[in-house]
């Protein structure tokens, strides 16, 4: 069993920049591929990028890609999301997710969840 731990949101203005964290403990972090996801009110969880196990391999929602960066670092059990040139509607929850094997973008291919870091951007 994983568990997942997210931190690194808050309030930014437009142009701004975060640095989500996920901390991971209970597994072996390098046999997880790890993705990062979003979700406002009423609207369902949007994929934003995943990771492969060896963080070779990344992929990018289109609305994010060229101002998101998507890291890992197996020896610290740890994934990142780099957000820059942050937007209003980049404004959600963020999650991070882990699921064993390959990268997928689905929410449901995931089995390991955060309990999510609320990141606000303000115009």
């Amino acid at each position: 069993q994983v568990q997942l731990v997210e931190s690194g949101g808050g309030s930014v203005q437009t142009g701004g920049s975060l640095r989500l964290s996920c901390v991971a403990s209970g597994g072996t972090f390098s046999s997880h591929a790890m993705g990062w996801f979003r979700q406002t009110p009423g609207l369902e969880r949007e994929f934003v990028a995943v990771i492969d196990w060896s963080g070779a391999t990344t992929y990018y929602a289109d609305s994010v890609k060229g101002r998101f960066y998507i890291s890992r670092d197996n020896n610290e059990d740890m994934t990142y999301l780099q957000m820059n040139a942050l937007k209003p509607e980049d404004t959600a929850v963020y999650f991070c997710a882990a699921r064993v094997g390959t990268t997928r973008v689905r929410a449901s291919a995931y089995e390991y969840w955060g309990q999510g870091t609320q990141v606000t951007v303000s115009s």
